[in-house]
């Protein structure tokens, strides 16, 4: 439905373009068919010895964009997942500055942003994201309250526990099926975190990579693992936005009280 989408959207004389992660057998599919249609599309040039894919999950429709963690697969809302919507112009400005730099990219022009702090972060060819949720997670005193697909990463896990040291309510929710996580849900449990396994249903992922920190919501495509903060092409966002703040902040507490540890 959202190819077809796309193709009748470049049929009304609508500017569409399209990048996809040319690893996934599903993309490649789709850019046949987005060929078909008429519809301008690229492979990302990710690099295969730096094991990199393009994880980003974005669309900008004129004035409003969507980010989020959400793949756009046949079977992809059957997943807990997040993405945020918003009409900021300064941020509509710089998630259509970050398509710029990856289509020329990926038309073998490359012309990298410089890198910068603010609302919108990218990992590859930078660290913001990395820099965005640390310094969340260093500045939160109060509650820090994260769903996350894969948690690896060992200064993130150093800072949720020193977030928990420092006398902020810290509660971390995983995804049960990531063998991955094991490590990562120990290491908190251990430094007195308050960690659960989200209870996914058959065929299902908690797919979501999303943190609240005090009234910051931090959310993108960036699990938090080294390469999701340091190798992928990755996408977030930062609000303080107090209806996201809420909703989230609802739906965690929903999805807290649902789940187990062990």
């Amino acid at each position: 439905e959202l190819i077809l989408s796309l193709g009748a959207s470049r049929a009304r004389g609508v500017d569409v373009r399209m990048i996809t992660d040319p690893t996934v057998a599903a993309s490649r599919r789709s850019a046949e068919r987005l060929d078909w249609l008429g519809v301008p599309e690229r492979g990302y040039p990710v690099d295969d010895g730096r094991h990199q894919i393009d994880h980003v999950k974005l669309l900008i429709a004129d004035g409003e964009a969507v980010v989020g963690g959400m793949n756009w697969g046949a079977h992809s809302d059957r997943n807990h997942d997040y993405v945020l919507e918003t009409r900021v112009p300064p941020e509509i400005e710089r998630l259509g500055q970050i398509f710029e730099q990856d289509w020329a990219l990926a038309g073998g022009r490359p012309a990298p942003l410089a890198a910068t702090t603010g609302e919108i972060a990218q990992t590859s060819p930078s660290l913001e994201i990395r820099v965005m949720l640390e310094a969340a997670l260093r500045a939160a005193r109060h509650q820090v309250l994260a769903e996350v697909f894969t948690l690896t990463d060992p200064e993130v896990i150093a800072e949720l526990a020193a977030a928990h040291r420092r006398g902020a309510t810290v509660r971390v929710l995983l995804d049960p099926n990531q063998p991955y996580n094991r490590r990562g849900y120990d290491l908190l449990k251990g430094s007195g975190v308050e960690v659960r396994w989200y209870p996914v249903p058959r065929g299902a992922l908690l797919h979501a990579k999303i943190g609240l920190f005090d009234r910051v919501l931090v959310l993108g495509s960036a699990n938090w693992t080294l390469s999701g903060l340091g190798v992928n092409h990755e996408l977030d966002i930062e609000t303080q936005d107090p209806h996201a703040v809420a909703a989230y902040g609802s739906r965690f507490n929903s999805d807290w009280s649902r789940s187990a540890g062990g």
